[in-house]
């Protein structure tokens, strides 16, 4: 067993026990298969932000921040051996679970108050494609440690840390409204 399996092993057990501590909750499954994406509420902390649609995020702003399921992705893509194959995997399995966050959030019991979505990687290639915009967060010391969160995962999920320096801490938002109207829900009552 490799250093990596090694590590997704130890981090399955672990994740249950992370996931019972982090306030987090499930999405819906898309087509019999569990969603990449596990949520909860937060109020945004960081400096204010306009969306191209107009949606402005400020301090305090209600907003449901997404985390992938790294352990279920990683075990997916694990065996492949081609970085490209295992970005367009990962890619698609964020894609199809897009329509199960829209549902989340139109049924969430906060959605009027909910402006939007946000989340936070060093892997942001592609999301432009899926309707995210991205931003650098303002904070160095936000990032600095932010990113030093992330590192396993990079480490998991790429075949080189040399390439860990190139990647830049990115802010994700995807409106309230430009989620509903990408994946199919409907607009949202203002």
């Amino acid at each position: 067993m490799g250093i990596r399996s090694t590590l997704l092993w130890v981090w399955k057990l672990f994740d249950p026990l992370f996931y019972l501590f982090s306030r987090l909750h499930y999405i819906g499954d898309v087509n019999n298969k569990p969603s990449v994406f596990r949520v909860r509420l937060t109020k945004y902390k960081g400096k204010k932000y306009i969306l191209s649609d107009g949606t402005k995020i400020d301090k305090n702003d209600l907003l449901l921040k997404i985390h992938l399921h790294n352990v279920r992705i990683m075990a997916e893509i694990g065996k492949i051996n081609n970085d490209l194959r295992r970005a367009k995997l990962t890619y698609r399995l964020v894609l199809h679970s897009m329509p199960a966050l829209a549902s989340y959030l139109k049924e969430h019991p906060d959605e009027k108050k909910i402006k939007g979505i946000i989340g936070i990687t060093s892997l942001n290639r592609g999301v432009k494609a899926l309707g995210f915009e991205c931003f650098k967060p303002k904070s160095r010391i936000y990032r600095f440690f932010k990113k030093l969160g992330q590192l396993p995962i990079f480490f998991l999920s790429n075949s080189s840390l040399r390439n860990f320096q190139k990647y830049h801490l990115t802010y994700l938002f995807l409106s309230k409204e430009t989620l509903y109207s990408r994946y199919g829900q409907g607009s949202s009552e203002k």
